[in-house]
């Protein structure tokens, strides 16, 4: 069996089980007493992964340097970040909601990777000059693991809003810096929705006196959620903050090996190229959310909201500015 041959299977088969993946999720998620779908759906993910690493591993061995070169290397490189940050999410929460909202962005990767690009982009082609260099291991592979991880955090935290019906709720998990916040957050909650204003209201009658009335109770429209979705969401949280905060330093080292390698090649550390300008807004975004998380003791809606916006920041950065414009980092299809 040639390369090619290989490529096209293992692709399309990690296409293929990613989707029906997907579906097992679903339907877990819609039939929760099928207990034996989310041991299946984790099955599919491993077996996903393990594809996609295999058709990495043989291009690497046929080409001779590391499958990073292309943008059909790279979305696969990313869909096995992702699948494997899965398996890392689902580990840490044991809850089959993070298949149902990982896989469509994994599955998605490899069918745009598998079925959308023509077959001369999805083939090996020499290195051009620039990036023939040892930091293209160690800069690109750091870069497109931390955009796998920060993505995986990213989605949870929508999960997360989807759950919790974008609500302000009290928190009852454990992360850094948050215990007191969360005190007063929730003190703060529960007088908001239990407060009864007091009127006082001075009427004269026919003895000259006043009658007072007090205690006149408003009442306010709480939303309330089960516990079930309660403990979830506090899931959610925990992980999405986890996760983040693992793909954080990801994408600090990458940068920093990014700027060691722009000197060796083109003699400046910041260029303030698109893609170094994004990557830094990039870093900004998920340093404010793991900021307001440890130091303000943020949980809950807010941070989410965030993260959520983290996610879009990441797929500017790694495809929206070489499709917008050209740079420093502009290889491939992308002139």
């Amino acid at each position: 069996m040639d390369l090619i041959t290989l490529q096209n299977f293992l692709d399309n088969s990690s296409f293929l089980l990613l989707f029906i993946t997907m579906l097992i999720y679903w339907a877990g998620a819609a039939f929760p007493r099928l207990t034996w779908l989310p041991t299946l759906g984790t099955t599919g993910v491993a077996m996903a992964n393990l594809c996609m690493a295999t058709l990495l591993g043989a291009r690497w061995l046929e080409a001779g340097y590391f499958p990073l070169s292309n943008l059909y290397e790279s979305l696969f490189f990313l869909a096995w970040g992702v699948t494997a940050m899965h398996l890392v999410a689902e580990q840490m929460s044991c809850s089959a909601l993070v298949g149902v909202v990982t896989t469509p962005v994994a599955m998605g990767i490899t069918a745009f990777a598998a079925l959308s690009l023509p077959p001369e982009m999805q083939t090996s082609a020499p290195l051009v000059p620039a990036l023939k260099s040892n930091w293209l291991m160690m800069h690109v592979s750091v870069m497109m693991l931390s955009y796998a991880t920060l993505m995986v955090g990213s989605v949870l935290a929508i999960a997360f809003l989807v759950v919790t019906r974008n609500q302000d709720i009290e928190l009852k998990g454990s992360s850094v810096g948050t215990g007191s916040y969360r005190d007063k957050l929730g003190r703060s909650l529960l007088n908001n929705n239990h407060k009864q204003p007091t009127v006082n209201l001075a009427q004269s009658n026919g003895n000259g006196g006043t009658a007072v009335l007090e205690n006149v109770a408003l009442d306010t429209e709480t939303v309330t959620l089960s516990p079930q979705r309660l403990s979830l969401a506090d899931t959610l949280d925990n992980i999405s903050y986890r996760i983040i905060g693992l793909g954080f330093p990801l994408l600090t080292i990458g940068i920093i090996a990014g700027a060691v390698w722009a000197n060796e090649a083109w003699g400046s550390y910041w260029s303030w190229d698109p893609k170094e300008t994004w990557a830094l807004i990039t870093w900004l975004v998920f340093a404010a959310y793991l900021h307001a998380r440890i130091t303000k003791g943020w949980q809950g809606r807010k941070p989410a909201l965030l993260a959520a916006s983290g996610f879009v920041v990441v797929w500017v950065c790694y495809l929206g500015v070489n499709l917008l414009g050209k740079g420093l980092h502009s290889y491939g299809w992308f002139f």
